[in-house]
């Protein structure tokens, strides 16, 4: 189950989230065109609509975004994280037309990425039924949109790596060479960063496995090793006397997610970052309602204020 939206952002996560809005609608600037077109006291309702099945995720997008433009309605027609059937209308809006229509195209691209997120993670989430074996996103999310895609991600049924740097310290080639070692590495990290989180230590050779579970590190991912190479690499670290857990990354499609999962010994986890990096946008509109035009009211201001 996927931690619900509100609940997902921390305070300092929602500012994030609220820049990227901000700099979503500063991309677009004024909207010249329905400004001229249409008077500040028409009200449009548009409804968005899914023309594909899919997974419905990012409508709280949808008040988050008009919120920064003035006065509106909104209400969801469909539950977030459900899947909806192809051509079913998931959220209604009222709104001024010159604000609905500038924020259509940018609620439109949260929905999508992150729609088309959640169903390629379910997709890979289904390959690894019945193995025990979770499946974990990256840090290959698009700049500005970390926390919105890991949270498509949990929608679709997969689990977050990190969000941030520093909830897991990752050690990898840079790092281990700088300190010359994985053991100086890891000891100068458990020195200067107290308290210090969990430690991952990036391999991609058997002796680097060896080094990091001498090093009784808290995860070991093995890196784009051949399936041959992984096996022993996982019997190095299940033979440890301490729990270590495993991760699987680098090459991981569709394709192959199943095999690298019913591995003997098996990896706690494989990583996969195409599940933000290449995921397929998913295919919602907005579309105007048609009815006659209301002028709006400073009483109707004060009902689209209070409704949201």
């Amino acid at each position: 189950m996927f931690t619900p939206w509100a609940d997902f952002f921390s305070p300092a996560e929602q500012k994030l989230l609220d820049r990227s809005i901000d700099l979503a609608l500063d991309e677009d600037g004024r909207d010249m065109t329905a400004e001229a077109v249409f008077s500040p006291s028409v009200i449009l309702e548009a409804r968005i609509r899914a023309k594909q099945e899919s997974l419905v995720v990012g409508l709280p997008i949808i008040g988050a975004v008009l919120k920064r433009l003035g006065a509106f309605a909104w209400r969801p027609l469909a539950r977030e994280g459900a899947k909806a059937p192809a051509m079913t209308d998931v959220a209604v809006i009222a709104a001024p037309a010159t604000i609905l229509l500038r924020a259509e195209r940018v609620i439109l691209n949260y929905i999508c990425r992150l729609s088309g997120i959640a169903n390629l993670t379910a997709r890979y989430v289904r390959e690894l039924e019945g193995t025990g074996v979770r499946l974990l996103d990256t840090r290959k999310t698009a700049p500005g949109l970390r926390l919105p895609e890991k949270y498509a991600v949990q929608v679709g049924g997969g689990s977050n790596h990190r969000r941030n740097l520093s909830e897991m310290l990752m050690l990898k080639d840079n790092h281990i060479d700088a300190a010359g070692s994985i053991a100086r590495a890891v000891a100068l990290l458990r020195e200067r960063c107290r308290p210090c989180p969990p430690i991952e230590v990036e391999c991609r050779t058997l002796e680097h496995v060896r080094e990091a579970v001498a090093a009784n590190v808290e995860r070991i991912m093995m890196d784009n090793m051949t399936p041959e190479l992984l096996v022993q690499a996982l019997g190095l670290v299940r033979s440890a006397p301490h729990r270590i857990e495993t991760e699987a990354s680098g090459g991981v499609s569709l394709e192959n997610i199943r095999r690298l999962a019913l591995l003997e010994p098996k990896p706690d986890f494989i990583s996969v970052g195409r599940l933000t990096h290449s995921a397929p946008a998913a295919d919602f509109s907005m579309s105007l309602n048609n009815r006659p035009e209301r002028r709006l009211s400073g009483q109707l201001y004060e009902q689209i204020a209070e409704e949201h």
